[in-house]
């Protein structure tokens, strides 16, 4: 993955069960690889033609259930841009020129393919199986929604037949999971510090208890105390 410096991939599988393990490891019926997330030969362009600024360059990663996946690199190297085409998020300019992005659900026993599903199939993943966190929580969370509306909003979306009482008891779990006080869940946006809005976009990216969590650098600008928190 290339523009501004070369990254690197760096690859752990971690579990509370099994620790920190190869990848080899990682198992599933029959023996076989039990994978979540395979990218191949990724391109991502920003412009078109001769013009174009080559993003991401015939990216390649796999990642397994139960890994802790790692995509080191400077500033402008491209990182954002490979968690955005993964959840088809990318806007004009930008673009996908090649490659193949497959999810492989629990439940089926095929991968889909991510790039060439239809916007209403590809709803229907996001967030319940499928979830970022965004590297910009300003901007990501809405300023006119308060945080227990937001938090609703993802649940209320993919399960409509959820009461009010069992939405609100989810909103109180979720919070709580990321550290923020209970009594917080009115505020709006900007009455919160920058670490409780990004435990905020951690807490709404978790709602759904989703199998594959994106995290486009979390803790930037934040400091080492906040950083450890939501690491944690």
């Amino acid at each position: 993955m290339t523009t501004g410096g070369r990254v690197s991939a760096d690859v752990v599988a971690e579990s509370p069960e099994r620790g920190v393990a190869d990848r080899s490891q990682i198992q599933g019926p029959h023996g076989k690889p039990d994978l979540l997330l395979e990218i191949e030969n990724l391109s991502v362009e920003y412009g078109r033609g001769p013009e174009a600024v080559v993003a991401v360059d015939e990216f390649d990663l796999t990642v397994g259930r139960g890994e802790v996946v790692g995509v080191v690199g400077e500033s402008g190297s491209g990182k954002s841009t490979l968690a955005y085409a993964v959840m088809r998020l990318l806007r004009e300019p930008g673009h996908v020129r090649s490659g193949r992005i497959v999810y492989h659900q629990r439940s089926a026993d095929v991968g889909v393919e991510l790039l060439s599903m239809e916007t209403r199939q590809l709803r229907v993943l996001r967030w319940a199986e499928l979830a970022i966190v965004f590297q910009s929580a300003m901007n990501a969370l809405n300023p006119v929604l308060t945080l227990q509306a937001q938090v609703e909003d993802v649940l209320r979306a993919h399960s409509p037949s959820a009461n009010r009482s069992s939405r609100e008891r989810r909103v109180a779990e979720l919070l709580g999971l990321v550290g923020i006080p209970i009594s917080r869940s009115r505020a709006y946006p900007h009455e919160l510090s920058g670490g409780m809005r990004q435990r905020a976009l951690i807490a709404i990216a978790l709602a759904l208890s989703p199998d594959l969590l994106i995290m486009d650098e979390p803790t930037t600008a934040l400091d080492v105390v906040t950083q450890r928190q939501i690491l944690e």
